[in-house]
């Protein structure tokens, strides 16, 4: 609606598990086909980036059929990718199975990155959006911003953005299901002046700075508003002024009003 940045999901593999790993079956796997090592990449969805979990892949992609001869577990991987997706009852599948060394869908950033959890705990202010460096693969369960920076994520991470998504968004059970369509697409974002711009990109960073505070909490542990560490909170506040501040408005983190200037946003812009 407002010509922002692109997001779009994460890799699917429809793979049937074959190119999916836990760390001690990639390591397994690794010890067997030794050279299969510089093809894995850590594999997060929303569960895994939210809670530190690890997971792996396996990308074959960009290597020729003579390089992926050399390895014949890899090989049989491939292969029964082919097999499952030849199978399939669904026509896009079988007619990926001409590229099993490939993922059904593919979204593999070359430059650090910013992700949205698709699905979030509903009991959390704010999802925890992140960034990502190029080489860790996400899923389909991660929404994708390339190109992106500190105000993107400043944004993004706002109460104002936070709660247009609660008002607008789907729900798994009582988790938030964020959506690119629905949430994303039909936001309005401000347009702020270099200096307020700034502010967001200033008070974004410590917001990150306050996380790497905590080493060994996962984002789980630092959003949850049990235990939601004071320094994280007191950054995310001064985030959500300054975004109100590019609004023009002041509402001292009032949803009700947050959400009422936003529609009245929205209404304006689709008139036009």
């Amino acid at each position: 609606l407002c010509g922002a940045k692109k997001i779009t999901l994460g890799c699917k593999p429809t793979d049937g598990g074959n190119y999916v790993f836990k760390k001690d079956e990639m390591l397994e796997f690794i010890d067997r086909e030794p050279a299969s090592k510089r093809y894995f990449h850590p594999f997060l969805g929303s569960y895994e980036f939210i809670n530190n979990k690890e997971r792996y892949c396996l990308y074959i992609g960009q290597e020729d059929a003579s390089t992926i001869a050399q390895m014949p577990l890899v090989q049989e991987r491939m292969e029964r990718v082919r097999e499952m997706r030849l199978a399939s009852s669904a026509k896009p599948t079988r007619k990926m199975a001409d590229s099993p060394q490939h993922f059904f869908f593919e979204c593999i950033p070359v430059s650090s990155y910013i992700v949205i959890p698709e699905v979030s705990s509903c009991r959390r202010e704010y999802v925890p959006c992140g960034f990502l460096s190029p080489d860790v693969f996400v899923s389909n369960k991660l929404w994708v911003m390339e190109d992106a920076g500190l105000y993107e994520f400043g944004v993004l991470s706002s109460l104002t953005h936070n709660a247009w998504m609660r008002r607008v968004t789907g729900r798994l059970k009582s988790d938030y299901q964020y959506s690119g369509a629905i949430v994303y697409n039909n936001f309005v974002w401000p347009n702020p002046t270099d200096d307020q711009r700034a502010v967001i990109e200033s008070c974004a960073q410590a917001v990150l700075d306050a996380r790497e505070a905590h080493p060994g909490k996962s984002l789980a542990d630092l959003y949850d508003p049990d235990t939601m560490p004071s320094d994280l909170l007191a950054a995310h506040k001064a985030l959500d002024a300054a975004v109100e501040a590019a609004y023009g408005v002041d509402f001292g983190g009032d949803e009700e009003k947050i959400v009422a200037h936003l529609f009245k946003l929205y209404a304006e812009l689709t008139e036009e």
